[in-house]
């Protein structure tokens, strides 16, 4: 018989409607482990907090690339981890292993072998054991010191046979442990983009100071000079900026004087004020935000207040940069009806 003789017909409302039950199944699935989560589950968060190691994490075909999940998942947010493969452990990765660690197994079963065979050379090296497995009744809860149990689920699958529901579960587990003990640790949104520098994710965490135009590319200049000193002396080689930052005697920033402002001085036919001081025509104590401010707060204030330039000021008062609109419109928010 052909693969295609082999296909059974479906109707799109038939697969539609078996997609569904799946999803439905699984997430019914969730509610039931997590109504089950105990006193065994605060127990494994605080062997993770108080771990001075690596939460390191373990499971054998689909529970293993739930366990790559898991590892990664600590590790981005602010807990040592890493996956060990326990048929690697037998032929030397067990290595790896520090009695300051703790590992975090997971098996439906609990009586996966490759698990089970590393389970006591783990407990001579003193490592505490979290089991995240179906029953309290199997191998692998039995040489563990916490076990959490997700109950006997029964898979998505018509024959209850590929792992799917388990794993779904065993991953909700395991972010929920990373997380909550995150939460303990005081994990910040700042240290959160220390480990996602790339990408959006990792732009809209850095700080301003990360993506700004630094004082030397940007026009400061003192208020008490007149409109056309300011545009003729303090001309930029560099990135386009029509805004001026304007300071006091004592460096401090006291205005902002924009190209759109001259544009209506312009407009105005009001040329008599280009060679008057600019402070009399800049936009007095204008909007800043700190060296520590992000990207994404940034963002905000520029789609919030529909603004075009936003000085960045150190504590002293100094203006240190300048984050300009035309650096983040590709990050703009859209407006409805976009």
């Amino acid at each position: 018989m052909s693969a295609a003789e082999s296909l059974v017909h479906h109707t799109p409302f038939e697969q539609l409607r078996s997609g569904r039950e799946i999803v439905r199944q699984e997430a019914d699935a969730l509610y039931s482990v997590a109504q089950r989560l105990d006193a065994a589950f605060c127990t494994a968060v605080d062997l993770i907090v108080d771990c001075k190691g690596r939460a390191v994490v373990t499971g054998m075909g689909k529970a293993g690339l739930i366990g790559q999940k898991i590892a990664a998942t600590l590790s981005s947010t602010g807990t040592r981890s890493h996956f060990l493969h326990p048929a690697e452990g037998v032929h030397g990765d067990l290595g790896c292993l520090h009695s300051s660690d703790v590992l975090i197994a997971l098996s439906n079963s609990g009586e996966t072998e490759e698990i089970c065979t590393i389970l006591p050379t783990v407990a001579r090296l003193q490592v505490p054991i979290i089991a995240v497995t179906s029953t309290d009744r199997n191998r692998l809860a039995a040489q563990s010191d916490v076990t959490i149990q997700l109950g006997r689920l029964q898979e998505a699958c018509p024959w209850g046979l590929a792992p799917s529901t388990s794993t779904t579960a065993m991953l909700a587990v395991g972010d929920a442990l990373a997380l909550v003990a995150s939460r303990i640790k005081g994990f910040t949104p700042e240290q959160f983009a220390v480990f996602h520098p790339a990408g959006s994710l990792g732009k809209k965490l850095r700080t301003v100071t990360e993506t700004m135009r630094p004082r030397d590319q940007i026009r400061v200049a003192s208020a008490g000079l007149t409109v056309r000193e300011v545009f003729t002396t303090f001309a930029s080689e560099r990135r386009r900026s029509g805004a001026v930052l304007l300071v006091d005697d004592g460096g401090r920033l006291t205005g902002l004087f924009t190209d759109s402002d001259l544009a209506r001085l312009l407009e105005k036919r009001r040329d008599d004020a280009l060679d008057q001081p600019i402070k009399n025509v800049m936009t007095r104590s204008p909007l800043t935000v700190p060296p520590t401010a992000t990207f994404a707060d940034v963002v905000g204030l520029l789609s919030g207040r529909k603004l075009s330039e936003i000085p960045v000021v150190a504590d002293d008062g100094s203006p240190v940069g300048l984050i300009d609109i035309t650096d983040v419109i590709g990050w703009m928010p859209s407006q409805p009806g976009d």
